[in-house]
């Protein structure tokens, strides 16, 4: 049975169960759970899931706890979607600029390469939509944004990984309904925006499986 580890911020975390006790199924109500619905009946006994989300997380933060919550859980497969808090944390002075987010990550991906040489990872791209957290910044907002999953992008092409460019999804989906029918507020997904980010995360995995 092979190992599947969904890595990021709260959109990933999506209100898991932490608990110890309680089976690795327990994954929230988001991607991370529809996904492993999906692998789960299509193909019975052949992964194991894990979601590691944490939400606030920043680049340092999931670097920080790279151990705990990367490497000595072996995946064989690992997504991670980070780079709106990085963002979104400037609100506290606690932000992570571009160039360090970039430094960040390729730390990250190089010390999880060498520990685990064999495993295969997805990048996705952070992502926003207008909503009432963006009301009277949208534009700055998205546009420091775009940064960090254009820096994404370059890693992502850098170490050959697929990259999931999820604001380019997001913007294609408003263009059918409202931005407050894909996320609540402008940065967490509804189920809807879920569902989208589901689909395109099982296209990026017939990349890697």
């Amino acid at each position: 049975m092979k190992t599947i580890l969904f890595q990021g911020d709260s959109i990933t975390d999506a209100s898991r169960n932490r608990e110890t006790t309680v089976p690795n199924w327990a994954m929230g109500y988001g991607y991370a759970t529809a996904v492993s619905a999906i692998l789960g009946e299509q193909c019975p006994g052949d992964y194991d899931f894990y979601n590691r989300g944490i939400g606030g997380n920043r680049i340092v933060d999931v670097y920080a706890r790279i151990r705990a919550d990367i490497i000595n859980l072996k995946p064989d497969y690992m997504s991670l979607l980070i780079g709106v808090n990085d963002v979104w944390h400037d609100d506290w002075q606690n932000g992570v600029d571009t160039e360090k987010f970039e430094k960040i990550y390729r730390m990250l991906l190089d010390e999880v390469k060498a520990a685990l040489p064999r495993i295969r990872i997805m990048l996705l791209g952070a992502f926003v939509t207008e909503g009432t957290e963006m009301e009277g910044r949208y534009d700055t907002f998205r546009a420091a944004v775009a940064e960090r999953a254009e820096a994404t992008r370059r890693i992502a092409k850098d170490y050959n990984l697929p990259f999931v460019d999820l604001q380019a999804v997001f913007d294609e989906a408003c263009k059918k309904a409202p931005a407050t029918y894909w996320t609540y507020e402008g940065v967490h997904p509804t189920s809807q925006g879920h569902g989208l980010i589901t689909r395109e995360w099982l296209k990026a995995f017939e990349e890697i499986k």
